[in-house]
């Protein structure tokens, strides 16, 4: 069966968990760019977690099906729907074959994730069905999802089946994650890090400048990175560095001063001078961020960045438990 998008929105992508174990290669690690918001939206759709899903920008998207889906959202600030009826993020809802779902233009941050039940159906690309928009291969031919396009979808799961024979009648789940799992974008963000491989290329006043001063999103901000403008961060000296590896998190500084945080299209090596990187489980709300959003930033151990990403994956497996009554 197919899904038709009657409108795609301004970007609207095919996305899973990424393209890993290519990196040597050149092949950025892509995927959604909150893969837990993603994981957790597939379970709550009684997918597997690493089923694709779509990944919107600026919303816009209506969807109709073919036949029966489970659909479940989150991200940003949305208003979503299956016709009139409003959907908030984290409930699973039923849309029945010749139904509308869509997502409006959010009020806070900038991106969702959309889990349909059976996941998207497009070929693996070395191991994934994410689109690399970059590099034009993966999810639907490579690019983001047009006005009137179908793609397929995969077969509903047992689980799925149980959840739309339980949803017939109320259409919309009443359980759901934590708030901070489904709706990720903040209004005052402060994104925690460690310090980077180079931190002590900068000086003093560069590292101090990253924990006390705001830094404002450029327009010239992608899936690639998050340019920021703010004070500027100056290196001891201004010597050529061999490239290295980077990865999504990482805060480079090139020659301007202006940090970039880089996000799961970033290239896999880079000569810039790395200050600082991103925890884990703080990326989420970063990729919530708009050109013109202020930003801060503040240090913490890898003692406590392993702590926290491991507090969550406990948290996880036990939403996961938690969930098996709904599928029975």
């Amino acid at each position: 069966m197919n899904a038709t998008a009657i409108r795609a929105g301004f970007l609207t992508s095919v996305q899973d968990l990424g393209r890993t174990g290519f990196r040597e290669f050149g092949v950025s690690l892509g995927g959604a760019l909150d893969t837990h918001a993603l994981r957790v939206a597939n379970l709550l759709a009684g997918n597997d977690e690493s089923a694709a899903g779509l990944e919107l920008t600026f919303g816009g998207l209506r969807l109709r099906f073919a036949g029966d889906r489970i659909v479940v959202w989150g991200g940003g600030d949305f208003n979503a729907r299956v016709g009139s009826t409003s959907v908030a993020a984290g409930h699973p809802a039923l849309v029945r074959g010749g139904e509308e779902f869509s997502i409006e233009s959010p009020t806070c941050g900038c991106r969702a994730w959309l889990a349909i039940s059976g996941g998207i159906d497009v070929p693996v690309v070395l191991g994934s069905r994410s689109g690399d928009l970059r590099a034009g291969f993966g999810g639907v031919k490579g690019r983001p999802i047009r006005d009137g396009e179908e793609f397929p979808l995969g077969e509903n799961s047992a689980r799925s089946g149980v959840l739309i024979d339980k949803l017939r009648g109320e259409k919309i789940g009443r359980w759901k994650p934590p708030h901070d799992w489904s709706s990720t974008a903040r209004r005052t963000p402060v994104l925690r890090y460690v310090r980077g491989a180079d931190s002590r290329r900068f000086r003093e006043s560069a590292l101090q400048s990253l924990n006390n001063e705001s830094f404002f999103v450029s327009p010239d901000s992608d899936r690639m990175g998050i340019r920021l403008d703010g004070p500027r961060l100056e290196r001891r000296e201004d010597v050529d560095l061999l490239s290295e590896a980077v990865a999504p998190g990482t805060v480079q500084v090139p020659p301007s001063g202006k940090p970039i945080l880089l996000l799961n299209d970033c290239q896999t090596i880079g000569g810039y001078p790395k200050i600082a990187h991103v925890i884990t489980v703080d990326l989420p709300t970063a990729t919530q961020l708009c050109p013109g959003d202020r930003v801060r930033f503040a240090e913490v151990s890898i003692v406590d960045a392993h702590a926290l990403l491991l507090e969550r994956e406990r948290n996880l497996e036990q939403f996961r438990r938690g969930l098996e009554s709904h599928f029975q």
